[in-house]
């Protein structure tokens, strides 16, 4: 943060994308908060970098938890916009999380019904709800802490954050699905791969991330 600004780390920019890496704690888009969020943010980015008039078009293809920090693509028309939906709804967008759960986590399959609860603003196990997959692997096992890497095959609404809670292995810091959880902690979990198909060139695009250096990542580090 400088000077009460937010300073956002573009990673990729054309005429058609742009990837930037989300700051944990703001939100996407705009919500009750009122608080600034990332959409808005880049609107302003790109209406000041090239000096436009009027609003600026920015599509939002996938979404990332307020407390959640990664990486995202924003499509700057509305044909890369579709183009890139689409690939998320027949899932070749694909994206990979690191998170850091309380307890030994071996590594699986984890497969549940997920409903969300829109009043409540949370998500829970239930027969009434959508399937939900993800498979997932540990990298390392300290402190009683497991860092795992996340490859999801659905994307539902907190989904990792209730999978793993669900099966007593509560993401660290998540002030929603961890009980444990003490005031002030920052949720273990951050989204540093993405993958899909360029909507114009075709091309395949591959965007990593390292894990950010403070607590709890700087356990394994």
């Amino acid at each position: 943060m400088e000077d009460g600004v937010v300073m956002i780390n573009i990673i990729y920019e054309d005429n058609h994308l742009l990837v930037v890496e989300k700051p944990v704690n703001i939100p996407v888009q705009e919500d009750e908060s009122g608080d600034a969020d990332l959409l808005s943010m880049l609107k302003d980015y790109l209406k000041e970098k090239y000096n436009k008039p009027g609003n600026v078009y920015l599509g939002l293809v996938h979404r990332l938890d307020r407390p959640v920090g990664g990486v995202m693509v924003f499509a700057k028309t509305s044909k890369a916009a579709s183009r890139l939906s689409e690939q998320v709804r027949n899932h070749t967008f694909k994206k990979k999380y690191y998170a850091i759960v309380q307890g030994y986590a071996p590594g699986g399959k984890l497969i549940d019904k997920l409903l969300k609860d829109s009043k409540k603003n949370i998500t829970i196990v239930s027969n009434e709800g959508k399937e939900s997959i993800l498979n997932y692997s540990l990298i390392g096992y300290k402190n009683d802490l497991s860092l795992v890497d996340i490859d999801l095959e659905t994307g539902r609404s907190h989904q990792i954050r209730v999978q793993f809670s669900s099966r007593n292995l509560p993401l660290y810091g998540d002030q929603k699905y961890n009980k444990n959880s003490r005031v002030g902690e920052q949720i273990a979990l951050f989204a540093y791969y993405l993958s899909f198909t360029h909507p114009v060139t075709k091309e395949k695009m591959e965007f990593k991330l390292n894990t950010p250096d403070r607590k709890p990542w700087n356990i394994f580090k």
